[in-house]
């Protein structure tokens, strides 16, 4: 098996942003990743030099795929110095660095503050339903430690590629990408935060979308890297905030919210997932996770709530087979709540228009 000195020695031969420094003498290394074979490698650029960097990171692939008992290499050009201060003078606004994925009409983001909410169950049903009301759709699954749609979808197997760019798998008329496509079930993710920022842009942009007229994010939980990533680099047309009622989990929702009003991403509602139980066998209903605080927490912020999917063994027990509700039982009505989701998503969607994505620099 390959070892990272392997890696670092293979690259010698592979010239730095420079042009002369051997690479991993350059300081631009920020990242080395190797697991069964397959190797994962980040370099720290500056993001304005994004397209003259591309021919180091592809002569750095394939220094990497002749490393004996290396199977693949992935090599990723991240951002993640802070650029440098302008100097004094009349302050000028930032220029946007938005960059659109051709063919995308709109890209939107479910996400949520905590995980264990039902966010990626959420996320494949609000896609399928928007597909059912007549959108082209697909849908990234932009959570790179914990990858669910490739279960979630009943897919397997590896994307089709040509050269950097890969075709995206499609179940029920739905375009997919995950990073779980490339990487075995058990797979443990350990990177850090710039090699996670590189895979999202490339799952995102080297991937033949086509003619969407929504892209789906799904989101990992919480306010990091993949979030900051999306809202700094795509112009988001906007996210949906998914909780389940209880204070605890509003309390992680209303930072997710906070998130994206800093960063200037409309929020396009809020979803109470596992809202109530109905019981299949006496009929009775339980608030399991309490009741209504999403809605609640909706008016708080004055953002839309958009509906509430009860906690049912339907909707488990067709997500873990990988043959989602909206899909497998399209006249039922677990299918019908989210479908009034999605056309309340798609409303908004085609009322707005889409933003200039912030430039967000931490210091």
């Amino acid at each position: 098996m390959a070892s990272e000195q392997d890696v670092l020695t293979a690259l010698r031969a592979v010239p730095g942003p420079d042009g002369r420094t051997p690479l991993p003498e350059s300081g631009a290394v920020s990242g080395v990743s190797i697991r069964d074979g397959k190797v994962y490698v980040s370099i720290a650029i500056d993001p304005a030099r994004a397209a003259a960097m591309e021919p180091m990171r592809a002569a750095a692939e394939i220094a990497l795929r002749k490393i004996s008992g290396v199977s693949s290499a992935l090599v990723s050009l991240t951002a993640d110095r802070a650029p440098p201060k302008a100097p004094p003078g009349p302050a000028k606004a930032p220029a946007a660095r938005t960059i659109g994925i051709p063919g995308v009409a709109n890209i939107i983001a479910i996400a949520s503050g905590k995980g264990g909410v039902g966010k990626s169950t959420t996320a494949v049903n609000l896609a399928l339903s928007l597909a059912a009301l007549g959108w082209r759709i697909g849908i990234l699954d932009a959570d790179i430690y914990g990858p669910s749609l490739p279960r979630l979808l009943g897919l397997s197997g590896r994307p089709h590629s040509e050269g950097r760019v890969m075709t995206p798998l499609e179940a029920y008329g739905v375009k997919a990408m995950s990073i779980g496509f490339l990487v075995a079930e058990d797979d443990a993710m350990i990177w850090r935060g710039p090699m996670v920022m590189g895979a999202i842009q490339q799952l995102l942009r080297d991937v033949a979308w086509g003619e969407l007229d929504c892209l789906v994010v799904d989101m990992p939980p919480g306010t990091g890297d993949a979030q900051l990533t999306l809202a700094q680099n795509v112009p988001l047309a906007g996210a949906v905030i998914v909780s389940t009622p209880q204070d605890l989990a509003l309390i992680d929702a209303r930072r997710g919210i906070a998130m994206f009003n800093k960063v200037e991403v409309p929020v396009l509602g809020i979803v109470e997932n596992m809202s109530y139980f109905i019981c299949p066998h006496c009929g009775g209903r339980s608030d399991i996770f309490n009741h209504g605080g999403a809605r609640r927490e909706a008016e708080r912020d004055g953002a839309p709530f958009l509906g509430e999917v009860p906690l049912h063994m339907d909707i488990r027990e067709h997500s873990d087979s990988g043959r989602p509700v909206v899909a497998t039982d399209p006249e039922g009505p677990h299918a019908k709540v989210y479908r009034d989701i999605a056309s309340q998503i798609k409303a908004r969607l085609e009322k707005g228009t889409m933003r200039a994505a912030p430039k967000i620099v931490i210091e």
